[in-house]
């Protein structure tokens, strides 16, 4: 994972060349080097390491694929805001 607002998910299984990077639709993160950067990727990882996140595919961004990401049926950006994490990134 890069910075609060992106992570890896596997399409087929785990190995290296299955991960694809995606960047969550719903949340602008701070960039990891920002004032709350690294502790907002602490609290994506916390979040959802090693759970099942489905990811719907939306558009491209630079090297990314821009999703909507869920686990249990609520937005990464919801949980990330739930867990206090201030939004941000440049994308905003």
């Amino acid at each position: 994972m890069g910075d609060a607002d992106s992570l890896c998910v596997a399409v087929g299984g785990r190995a290296p060349e299955n991960l694809v990077e995606v960047r969550v639709a719903d949340f602008y993160g701070p960039e990891i080097n920002a004032p709350g950067g690294r502790d907002g990727k602490a609290t994506l990882e916390r979040i959802v390491k090693d759970r099942h996140v489905v990811c719907t595919a939306g558009r491209r961004s630079y090297d990314r694929v821009v999703a909507t990401c869920r686990l249990g049926g609520v937005t990464i950006g919801d949980l990330m805001r739930g867990a206090g994490v201030e939004e941000g990134g440049n994308g905003r």
